[in-house]
């Protein structure tokens, strides 16, 4: 049940993955660049993406032009280990890619509900559309923290609601979190959703069938008809 305009690229290893991808992501920066003095690139946190950011940091372009942050984060202090832009600035704001621009989305507020609106005036920086947004997705099919069962679910995924960002919890990990909502993540240019193992393989072909967007929330990017989603995946 996915759209036309959803690309499923297969790679035989996860390096294979890493170095290809990471070319493609910088060289679609770089066009941006050439076109519009500037680029933009939102990205996911967790353990998935360490390699990509790894290969993607030691790619050859104007760094000190892109734009840099993040689809969400956990509600902790960036020096926290769970934080994602602590994950982003270990893994990716090294190198060349040093001099790019990041934009955290974690402030004083002391929650996510509190903290959406001045969350999104930081990501104000970042230009938009998008040039790229590279998702993840969990077993249970969430991304980014759209997570099945959340309660602020519903209005996250409503295409409808102003582009912003929106407090969300995870029920298996109870933890406050904040996230792009659907509308946010599709303004943007390029969607690319990052998948590794045999798990997360199953995950996507079940999110690919038929059943509610509230069950796999990843199937709202994945159904969409406004931004091309590209699926990279190795075993």
């Amino acid at each position: 049940m996915t759209n036309a305009n959803v690309e499923l690229k297969r790679f035989v290893s996860p390096h294979a993955l890493t170095s290809q991808v990471a070319a493609d992501i910088a060289a679609q920066l770089a066009r941006a660049i050439a076109t519009r003095g500037h680029a933009s690139l939102l990205v996911s946190g967790g353990h998935s993406p360490t390699r990509l950011f790894e290969h993607l940091r030691m790619q050859v372009l104007d760094w000190s032009q892109v734009s840099i942050g993040l689809v969400d984060e956990r509600w902790v202090e960036p020096t926290e280990p769970g934080s994602n832009e602590r994950m982003v600035r270990e893994t990716l704001l090294s190198h060349g890619a040093a001099a790019a621009r990041f934009f955290g989305l974690k402030n004083p507020a002391p929650s996510p509900d509190l903290g959406a609106a001045a969350a999104w005036n930081a990501l104000a920086h970042v230009p938009r559309p998008v040039d790229v947004i590279v998702l993840g997705m969990g077993d249970d099919g969430h991304t980014a923290s759209l997570f099945p069962g959340s309660p602020n679910l519903r209005s996250a995924l409503d295409p409808e609601a102003p582009a912003g960002c929106i407090g969300m919890r995870s029920p298996t990990a109870p933890q406050a979190r904040l996230s792009l909502n659907l509308r946010a993540l599709l303004d943007s240019r390029r969607i690319l959703i990052h998948i590794l193992g045999e798990a997360k393989w199953c995950t996507y072909a079940a999110a690919c069938g038929p059943g509610p967007i509230e069950a796999m929330p990843v199937r709202a990017v994945l159904r969409q008809q406004q931004v091309p989603v590209e699926v990279v995946w190795a075993p």
